[in-house]
């Protein structure tokens, strides 16, 4: 964007207010609304304004990206080269001081600014532009320079290409701009670890010497603990927390699902366990539990009772597997169901300890299709409950990041009215979409084996579902005769 082109976007932008302006000093009829309901109208035209509001704010974040690095570099020019490193701080540190008074924002956001919009103009061209024309919002800009940081040129614009350029072999499905800029990042990210040009083993065993607990107090007598694990120890912790949480719930149970994970958690950490380290891991199941007299077992609970009278169900995790990377070949990354890529050395042990939580999924060599569901815990999961988190990846509804674990089974057609249980009449929404969708005119669209559905608002507009993007995984070199590694030979 230069000058003329900046002018440019500023009068389109007066024009385009001028013409939102119009709209609603005049009402919906001005824009040529004739439908039969006044209060469809209205509805549609304050509708309409937001997503015309939403364009606006991304074309004027695109302006603003401009002046920000004009300003950076016409600042630059008049201080001249700088004679020692201190100069050219304090000369960043002007800048940025400059900016953050005009826009009455603090340094740090104002250096933010700067940064995003120096990558944006010179290393990112397709979300530039994109955000100029408002398919994409100011923060899909910002996760993808995000996300693009620390990658050299080539590999930045190979991610921003899948993302944003149709006409790439192989581009995402769907586009960037539909996506909630959460699901963006996820995407972006998963994207970035399979083709990321350091091997996924090599940065794993970097950062697995920073795993660590912290503690951070807070306000109100509450404070902060977390933890920073291997992926899989990670997921593991959590599903089981998840799933013991569940289990406490109930009608006389007045403590939310957040509350019970929390206490979950508060109480196996302090709870004493040497008298009962023998009781067994937890990883028995369901199976060594009480189940039929409603009993929770130790064993289930890794030696403490989270709850007398209330079984614990075990969480059950898929891992995405490709075949070659399982029998050692490649280092391609796995995906770990409500996490993402891990390497595949992890995938490769949880599958070779036959840890029971964990279910192996291996992926076609041709094409990163699923190709069969491994069953080697205990307590077997259905089937299609399986194919269904597989096929879906989280709760189908738009801007959901409800993982699979956590959802429901919903028949598309209803059962009394003649819809089978196939999988292209089943999605799994979460709790709460599901009951959207029964409680309101929300509906969810047809779906295939490969696509989970979209949904249809009570306006009548149709938004689709995120699809998990399936690639080709690669080929060992002793396989392929001369053509890319990562397409059959």
């Amino acid at each position: 964007m230069d000058s003329r082109a900046a002018v440019a976007a500023a009068e389109a932008l007066s024009v385009s207010f001028a013409e939102l302006a119009a709209v609603l000093r005049g009402g919906p009829e001005a824009a040529g609304f004739r439908d039969a309901d006044p209060l469809r109208r209205v509805a549609d035209g304050f509708l309409d304004g937001l997503a015309e509001i939403s364009r606006l704010d991304a074309k004027s974040a695109a302006l603003k990206v401009w002046l920000a690095a004009g300003y950076s570099a016409a600042a630059e020019a008049l201080a001249g080269p700088a004679e020692s490193p201190q100069d050219h701080s304090g000369q960043e540190m002007a800048v940025i001081a400059e900016v953050a008074c005009v826009l009455a924002v603090s340094e740090r956001a104002a250096s933010a600014l700067l940064a995003e919009a120096r990558a944006l103009t010179t290393a990112l061209p397709l979300t530039f532009s994109a955000l100029q024309a408002g398919v994409i919002s100011w923060q899909h800009a910002r996760i993808m320079v995000d996300e693009t940081t620390n990658l050299d040129r080539a590999a930045a614009a190979a991610l921003e290409a899948h993302f944003l350029d149709p006409d790439v072999a192989n581009p995402a499905r769907g586009f960037a701009g539909e996506l909630i800029p959460g699901r963006f990042r996820h995407k972006a990210r998963t994207w970035r670890e399979r083709h990321h040009p350091v091997s996924i083993e090599q940065r794993h065993l970097r950062g697995i010497q920073d795993r660590r607990v912290e503690y951070a107090p807070d306000r109100d007598g509450m404070a902060w603990l977390s933890a920073y694990l291997p992926a899989d120890q990670a997921a593991g912790i959590w599903d089981r927390t998840t799933a013991a949480a569940r289990a406490l719930q109930g009608p006389h149970e007045g403590r939310t699902l957040s509350q019970l994970r929390a206490d979950t958690v508060a109480t196996w950490l302090l709870t004493d366990t040497s008298a009962s380290a023998g009781a067994g891991t937890g990883d028995e199941g369901r199976e060594n539990s009480g189940s039929t007299t409603g009993e929770t077992s130790h064993q289930e609970t890794g030696g403490i009772a989270v709850s007398d009278g209330v079984p614990s169900p075990r969480a059950q995790v898929l891992i995405t597997v490709p075949v070659f990377a399982l029998l050692g070949l490649t280092d391609e990354p796995a995906m770990l169901d409500g996490y993402g890529p891990i390497p595949p050395s992890m995938a490769r042990q949880l599958v070779a300890e036959g840890a029971e939580s964990f279910h192996r999924v291996l992926i076609d060599p041709r094409d990163g299709a699923p190709l069969e569901i491994g069953r080697t815990s205990y307590r077997l999961t259905k089937a299609q409950r399986q194919r269904l988190r597989l096929r879906d990846g989280k709760c189908p509804f738009p801007g959901c990041s409800n993982h699979s674990l956590d959802n429901e089974a919903d028949h598309l057609l209803p059962w009394a009215y003649g819809g089978t249980t196939g999988i292209s009449n089943l999605g799994q929404p979460c709790h709460k979409h599901h009951r959207l969708r029964h409680t309101t005119a929300w509906t969810p669209t047809t779906a295939t084996k490969n696509k989970p559905p979209g949904w249809t608002s009570p306006t009548g507009r149709h938004y689709t579902s995120e699809h998990p993007d399936w690639e080709p995984p690669h080929w060992p070199a002793m396989l392929t005769t001369g053509a890319s590694s990562a397409t059959p030979p």
